[in-house]
């Protein structure tokens, strides 16, 4: 599976698309905000000739959302996400409203929930769901097994973890989505996160100052 990563907004937020060689695709956390951010992904998708099949969130804080009407409406697919996310989506247009941004197109309804109970299907690979919430109550993960690699938010972070002073928050569920359910993946598994660079389960277990 092919991964592409955008970073957009100004909390610097990373959107990705993971794609097949069958031209099928996902978008996952879409945070692009601006009118040029959103013609960059849909340029990507137009020059790899792509298939948007599924649009999915981690979670659902303002910084990960902003693009989730404009791909919705531009690739006709609904939006995934867990139930426990509900009110933290609900909250974005009061959230928005305290940064200071204007008015933007909200996307107010999960389409589908999703839990770790089920996968999901691009084309004829997997993802499988890792129920990690801390950050965010509803906070899921996208573990590609075969490729060993994870699209996990805002829960683990190169040597940091994720914040927990928010609404619906707890640094003790955070705690124990990373340490017993991130940290049972494979040591030299990629981890790739909701604001900046890659880094490996394994390097968090020996580095993360706040973990070891």
């Amino acid at each position: 599976m092919f991964i592409q990563k955008f970073t957009f907004n100004p909390f610097q937020e990373n959107t990705y698309i993971l794609y097949t060689d069958t031209k099928e695709g996902v978008i996952i956390d879409a945070g692009c905000q601006t009118l040029e951010e959103r013609n960059l992904l849909f340029q990507f998708v137009e020059e790899k000739e792509l298939k948007i099949t599924h649009l999915l969130n981690t979670h659902c804080h303002l910084d990960h959302v902003f693009g989730n009407f404009f791909c919705k409406k531009k690739y006709n697919v609904p939006l995934y996400a867990h139930q426990n996310e509900v009110p933290v989506l609900n909250f974005c247009p009061q959230s928005a409203q305290m940064y200071g941004f204007r008015p933007y197109d909200h996307l107010d309804k999960i389409d589908i929930f999703i839990d770790e109970k089920q996968e999901i299907l691009v084309g004829n690979e997997v993802l499988k769901i890792l129920f990690v919430p801390g950050h965010a109550p509803g906070h899921l993960a996208f573990w590609h097994e075969k490729d060993n690699f994870v699209i996990n938010g805002d829960v683990l972070f190169k040597g940091s973890v994720g914040r927990t002073d928010f609404p619906l928050c707890s640094h003790a569920d955070l705690m124990n989505s990373i340490k017993n359910v991130l940290f049972l993946l494979p040591d030299d598994c990629k981890v790739y996160s909701g604001h900046g660079s890659e880094t490996t389960i394994g390097y968090e277990k020996k580095y993360n100052p706040y973990l070891v």
